[in-house]
């Protein structure tokens, strides 16, 4: 199995480990644009097979994988690492850069050689963090998920289908495989319902405005509907 980092928040490592989250969606880079040869279609340069492809091409009969193929994060069968925010042990040191022409602080990562284990941000764990950096002693720092190193991954996935599609042509089922707290979500209809005044429902939330409300809520540009890998998977680890 090949396996590919993937960054997850801390909500939707929540909904990985408690299996309500089955699906994720990637903008694509470059976005598809108009194909000058057919109408409606869209293209876009693809890497994997040095070639334009087409967003109707990963749809025809007999493409089957085709769209994992092409896809960056993997296709059918490949694995996904997660990363996510967590804490290590260890200490910064300063090293100078020749590039950047000055000192530039770098963690030294000591979790295993201390015998320690790493710690994750989901599960709000009682570490006791350092003050500052620059200590000569080691301690406790929360780090980024971009700087996971693999022997802090805990979550394996693996990649079942891939498909591409614009943000908002989600179906309502897809909402619920991308981790929507659907107890949250019925809460607020509860609340909403309670005071809400000759059953006007205009601010009423929804699957969909949730769903916008989360892909908002990561920096994603709903306006701008972009295409998107739509990735399903299964937990592999734990």
């Amino acid at each position: 199995m090949k396996e590919r980092p993937i960054l997850f928040s801390a909500p939707m490592v929540r909904a990985l480990l408690d299996g309500s989250k089955t699906q994720t969606r990637r903008v694509m880079k470059p976005q598809p644009e108009p194909s000058p040869h057919r109408p409606d279609d869209y293209q876009w340069p693809c890497n994997a097979f040095q070639s334009m492809v087409s967003v109707a091409d990963t749809r025809a009969p007999g493409a089957h994988g085709m769209a994992g193929d092409a896809c960056p994060h993997g296709g059918h069968g490949d694995g996904l690492r997660v990363r996510e925010t967590f804490f290590a042990y260890g200490r910064w040191v300063t090293r100078y850069s020749e590039k950047k022409r000055r000192d530039e602080w770098h963690f030294i990562d000591m979790t295993a050689e201390c015998h320690r284990a790493y710690q994750y941000d989901v599960e709000s764990p009682d570490v006791p963090l350092a003050a500052r950096r620059g200590s000569a002693l080691p301690g406790w720092y929360k780090r980024p998920s971009i700087f996971m190193p693999r022997a802090a991954s805990r979550i394996l996935l693996e990649i079942v289908s891939v498909r591409v599609e614009r943000l908002q042509d989600i179906s309502d089922a897809d909402i619920v495989a991308e981790g929507i707290d659907m107890e949250a979500l019925a809460e607020s209809q509860e609340r909403y319902d309670a005071i809400a005044k000759d059953g006007n429902a205009s601010g009423r939330a929804t699957l969909r405005t949730t769903w916008r409300e989360l892909w908002e809520s990561t920096g994603g540009d709903w306006e701008a509907n972009p295409w998107c890998w739509a990735i399903t998977f299964k937990r592999v680890m734990p």
